[in-house]
C-alpha cells in the first residue's frame, strides 16, 4: 500500500513538473515575442527571400522561442495575413522542425548535467528584472528559461525516485514488446502521435520519452518510435489554429503535416539501419544494452538527424509541395456578388497577441481599400446618366455601407480580444491607434453612402448638374480619391513624413476648393443660374466631400500616432 502511494505521489510530481516545463517554455516564448514584437514580421519578411534563408529563419526563430508549434502557428498567421507566401511558409516550417531539435538537446543536458547551480541565480536575476519596468520582458524570458531548467532537474529527480529499472512489473510490460517487429514500432509511433495531439506539446512528450529511456525501462527503438510520433502529433497545433483561417493558411498547416508524415515514411523504410547509425554516432551499442545515461543523447541525436535529413531531401521540392497542397485544398469558387468579409483576422488564430496586432493592421489596410472602392462607385454614379444603372450602383453602395459597419465592429472586437493578452507597450499603442483608424474609416463609408443618397435624390427629381457644376464636383472627387490613395499607402505601413505632408496638402486643396465652390454656389442661386433645390444638392455634395477629406486626415494622423 505504501509503495502504491509512493508511486502516486511521484506520478503527481512528474505531471506537475511537466506542467512547469510547458509553462516555462510558453513564458520564455511569449517574452521573446514581446521583446521582438514588431520586429518579427520584418525579420521573416527580409529573411525569407529564398527557400534556404527561409529555412534558416525558421530554425533561428524556433531555437529562440523553444517551440516549433509557436513558430508554425506564427507562420500560419503570417500566411493568413498575407505577410508570407505559401512557398516562404513551407521553408520556414522546415527550419522550425530543425530548430525544435534544440529542445531535445537541452533536455538531454538536463539529465546529464546538474543544472541546479544555474537555476536559482537565474530566478533571482529574473525577478529583479521583472520588477524593473524597462527590462520586465527580459526578466520574463530569464524566468521562463529558469523554470524550464528547474523542471528538468525535478524530472530527472523523479525518474530516479521511481526506480523503474527495479520494478519487475514495469520491466516485464515493456519487455513484452518485440523491438524487432514493425508492429511494435508502429504502435508506439501511434501512441506518440495521439499523446502529442492531446497535450499539444511535443516537448512534454519528449521529456517523458527521455525519462523512460534514461531509467532503462523503455528500449531505444520504442523510444525513437515515440519521437517520430511526436513529430506528427506536433502538427496538430498549427492545423487546429488554421481551421477557421483562409485557404492559404490551411495549406501552410497541411504542408507541415505532409512534411513530417513523409519523413516518418522514409525513416520507417530504413528504420533499423538508420537508428543503428545514429547510435554509432554517439557511441551507444544497441546490442550490449546498459549505458542508459547515454539514451537521452541518442534520442536528441536521432531527432536532429531525422529533421535535418528530411529537410535536406525536401527543400528542393517546395514548388512540388505547393502544388500538392493546392490540389488537396483548391480555391473555393466565389460568386461575383459574394459579400465582403474579413480576409486576414480569425479569432482562432489569436495564439500570439503580438502577431494578432500585425494581422489587425493588415485587415485595417484592407478595410481602407474597401472604402476607396466604395468611393469609386460614388464617382461612377456621379457621371452616370442611365437611371437604372444609377439605381443599381446606389443599391450596391447601400449594401457596402452595411458591410463596412459590420467590419468596424468585427475588427474592434478582435482588437478587444487581442488587448486581453499580454502586449508590449508599443503594441498597446498600435491597438489604440487602430481603434481610432477603423472608426474614421467607417465614417468615410458613411460619407460615401450620404453622397450616393444625395445623388439618387437628385436623380429621382429628374435634375442634372450643369457642365460647370459637374466639372467642379469631379475636381473635388479626384482630390478626395488622391487623399484616399495616400491614406491607403500609409495604412500599408509606409510611415514616411512626405506621405503625411502630402495628406495635409490634399486636405488644404479640398478645403480651398470647398470654400470657392460654396461661394460660387450661393452666387449662382442668387443669379437664378439654377434653382435652389439643385443648388442645395450641389452644396450638400461639396460639404460631404470636405468632411470625407477630414476623416482621411484623421486616419493618417492616427497611424502616425498623432492621437
Amino acid at each position: 500500500m505504501e509503495t502504491t502511494q509512493q508511486y502516486v505521489l511521484i506520478l503527481l510530481k512528474i505531471l506537475g513538473t511537466l506542467g512547469l516545463l510547458i509553462f516555462g517554455m510558453r513564458m520564455m516564448s511569449t517574452a521573446l515575442q514581446k521583446m521582438a514584437g514588431s520586429q518579427l514580421r520584418h525579420v521573416l519578411g527580409r529573411m525569407t527571400t529564398n527557400r534556404f534563408m527561409g529555412m534558416l529563419t525558421g530554425t533561428a526563430v524556433t531555437c529562440a522561442v523553444q517551440s516549433s508549434s509557436a513558430t508554425t502557428v506564427m507562420t500560419v498567421s503570417f500566411v493568413s495575413a498575407g505577410l508570407l507566401t505559401l512557398g516562404q511558409a513551407i521553408s520556414v516550417i522546415m527550419g522550425a522542425n530543425i530548430g525544435t531539435t534544440l529542445t531535445a538537446w537541452i533536455m538531454s543536458l538536463g539529465y546529464n548535467v546538474d543544472l541546479t547551480n544555474v537555476v536559482f541565480p537565474s530566478f533571482l536575476v529574473g525577478i529583479l528584472l521583472i520588477y524593473h519596468k524597462r527590462h520586465r520582458y527580459k526578466g520574463d524570458f530569464l524566468f521562463g528559461i529558469a523554470f524550464m531548467f528547474f523542471s528538468l532537474v525535478l524530472l530527472s529527480s523523479a525518474g530516479k525516485e521511481l526506480d523503474l529499472e527495479h520494478n519487475e512489473a514495469v520491466m516485464r510490460f515493456f519487455s513484452s514488446f518485440d523491438t524487432s517487429s514493425y508492429l511494435s514500432i508502429l504502435s508506439f509511433l501511434a501512441i506518440g502521435t495521439v499523446i502529442t495531439c492531446i497535450v499539444q506539446s511535443s516537448a512534454a512528450v519528449m521529456a517523458i520519452t527521455i525519462l523512460l529511456c534514461s531509467t532503462g525501462v523503455l528500449p531505444i527503438y520504442l523510444g525513437i518510435a515515440l519521437v517520430m510520433g511526436e513529430n506528427i502529433g506536433t502538427t496538430a497545433t498549427a492545423n487546429l489554429a488554421a481551421l477557421g483561417a483562409n485557404t492559404e493558411a490551411r495549406r501552410a498547416a497541411l504542408a507541415h503535416l505532409l512534411f513530417n508524415v513523409f519523413g516518418v515514411i522514409w525513416v520507417m523504410c530504413v528504420f533499423y539501419p538508420f537508428v543503428d547509425l545514429v547510435c554509432k554516432l554517439v557511441g551507444y551499442d544497441v546490442t550490449a544494452g546498459g549505458q542508459s545515461e547515454r539514451l537521452p543523447i541518442v534520442l536528441a541525436m536521432f531527432h536532429t538527424c531525422f529533421n535535418v535529413t528530411n529537410t535536406a531531401i525536401l527543400i528542393g521540392f517546395i514548388p512540388q509541395m505547393e502544388r500538392v497542397v493546392r490540389w488537396l485544398l483548391p480555391d473555393k469558387e466565389q460568386g461575383q456578388n459574394e459579400p465582403f468579409k474579413l480576409l486576414y483576422i480569425k479569432s482562432n488564430l489569436i495564439q500570439t497577441p503580438e502577431i494578432a496586432v500585425m494581422q489587425a493592421q493588415k485587415e485595417t489596410a484592407h478595410y481602407g481599400k474597401r472604402v476607396q472602392e466604395m468611393f469609386g462607385l460614388v464617382r461612377t454614379m456621379l457621371n452616370e446618366r442611365d437611371n437604372d444603372k444609377i439605381e443599381d450602383i446606389y443599391q450596391q453602395i447601400e449594401r457596402d455601407e452595411d458591410v463596412t459597419d459590420e467590419a468596424e465592429i468585427t475588427i474592434a472586437r478582435f482588437l478587444e480580444q487581442v488587448s486581453d493578452g499580454h502586449l508590449s507597450d508599443d503594441s498597446k499603442m498600435k491597438v489604440r491607434q487602430m481603434l481610432r483608424e477603423i472608426g474614421e474609416i467607417e465614417s468615410i463609408g458613411d460619407s460615401c453612402y450620404r453622397l450616393a443618397r444625395t445623388i439618387q435624390r437628385r436623380n429621382q427629381q429628374g435634375r442634372e448638374f450643369n457642365d460647370d457644376q459637374q466639372q467642379h464636383i469631379n475636381e473635388m472627387t479626384a482630390l478626395c480619391d488622391s487623399a484616399l490613395s495616400q491614406m491607403n499607402l500609409v495604412l500599408e505601413e509606409r510611415l514616411e513624413d512626405h506621405y503625411l505632408r502630402q495628406t495635409y496638402y490634399y486636405e488644404n486643396q479640398i478645403n480651398s476648393l470647398r470654400d470657392k465652390l460654396k461661394s460660387d454656389n450661393a452666387k449662382a442661386i442668387d443669379e437664378r443660374q439654377y434653382d435652389y433645390a439643385l443648388g442645395t444638392a450641389y452644396g450638400d455634395l461639396v460639404g460631404e466631400l470636405e468632411k470625407l477629406g477630414d476623416y482621411v486626415v484623421n486616419v493618417v494622423e492616427a497611424r502616425f500616432g498623432q492621437m
